[in-house]
């Protein structure tokens, strides 16, 4: 079927977001880890002192027949490195409410996760994330969802992929590697207010993910699992989040590993439960300015180390998994003067490393330029 003359519905939309920050950090960024867990890959930490340039996203979408659309994602550092985000065709409608969706795309487990870095209330991402994700899991592989023919909101997803993004790693091995499902609910209260909630589950697995701390080169091998709960309230006078609005957001994460950790050429059993979780709430007090409170936990249990408990070898050849319960507590404020453009004041006490707080202050902007989809609930 072709298009009508002038239609630009399979045109692609092109959109850029370019943020950069000034930070003052109290601590050296260069010693920051998470007290008790094995020191994840992926964009963690408070990032570099002073002026710098954030990561700029270029996004191309666009409708490529009337069965499928696309897109494509660049991650553009300010390390002069260019990656890609996300890269996927989707089915347009499927029918059923269901749509299928391949390439590289933003996991749908959890709440924050499939949601742009740009459209966070905050600089960074939750400790838990951080820890857990690398920041951010991206999922190489296939994605369906379902969408019940309710009045009320409900959706359930499965995704198969590569596994390759952490707490997974790449490890030669044909088929799915990774695999996850999710399901969300919500409704309306009334008028003024509307909730969801969402259950998540991935599984994934590890071949050697190794580390060093202390100078100690560690790895572990084995199978990583790790359920998600998270839950959003949004209240506005009468729907209309224009002149004031606020949300209350929170997740909780639990993990479980087990498998084998080596320390150099030694390696033996190993199991661990670790949890965590964040609380946040953004007020809206007038138009173009917000307010928001955040507090981050997390628990890093008490780990079996097998090299360990046979006397093979001491608790300084993993140093990095003593028992620590890490926390941090941010707030920030933001000026919007459009719904393109946003300046944000943000200061946190972050206690992730044991016995050296770090007072974290950020100045962050934020630019849209071009065709922009709206951002989801």
């Amino acid at each position: 079927m072709q298009a009508a003359q002038g239609d630009n519905s399979f045109n692609p939309s092109i959109s850029l977001v370019l943020g950069g920050t000034f930070s003052k950090l109290s601590q050296d960024p260069g010693s920051y880890r998470f007290g008790g867990f094995m020191p994840p890959a992926g964009e963690t930490g408070p990032g570099s002192r002073s002026f710098n340039l954030g990561e700029s996203e270029l996004t191309m979408a666009a409708n490529i027949d009337p069965m499928f659309a696309g897109q494509l994602t660049f991650a553009l550092s300010g390390e002069n490195e260019a990656g890609v985000e996300e890269a996927f065709v989707r089915t347009r409608e499927l029918g059923g409410g269901m749509n299928l969706k391949a390439g590289r795309f933003l996991s749908g487990v959890g709440y924050l996760n499939g949601q742009h870095s740009h459209t966070w209330d905050f600089v960074d991402a939750p400790l838990a994330y951080q820890a857990f994700l690398g920041g951010q899991y991206k999922q190489d592989g296939v994605q369906a969802r379902w969408l019940a023919p309710l009045n009320t909101f409900l959706e359930v997803g499965a995704e198969l992929g590569s596994g390759r993004s952490f707490p997974g790693n790449d490890r030669n091995k044909n088929g799915a590697n990774a695999a996850s499902v999710f399901a969300h609910a919500g409704d309306d209260i009334g008028d003024a207010a509307s909730w969801r909630a969402g259950l998540s589950y991935l599984r994934t697995g590890s071949a050697n993910r190794d580390y060093e701390f202390d100078g100690i080169p560690n790895a572990f091998s084995g199978r990583s699992t790790l359920w998600m709960a998270d839950a959003v309230y949004k209240w506005a006078p009468n729907g209309n989040p224009t002149q004031t609005n606020f949300k209350l957001q929170g997740e909780y994460m639990r993990r479980k590993e087990s498998g084998t950790l080596a320390a150099g050429d030694l390696a033996g059993g190993y199991a661990s439960t670790q949890s965590g979780w964040y609380l946040q709430g953004v007020y809206q007090f007038m138009p173009n300015w917000r307010a928001g409170l955040r507090h981050d936990r997390l628990s890093s249990g008490c780990p079996f180390i097998g090299l360990v408990d046979n006397g093979t070898l001491g608790m300084d050849a993993f140093a990095a998994l003593a028992g620590y319960n890490p926390r941090r507590s941010s707030v920030m404020l933001d000026w919007s003067p459009s719904e393109f453009s946003r300046l944000r004041l943000q200061f946190a006490r972050d206690e992730a490393r044991p016995g050296a707080a770090d007072n974290q202050v950020y100045l962050q902007y934020i630019m849209s330029l071009g065709a922009h989809a709206g951002h989801t609930f």
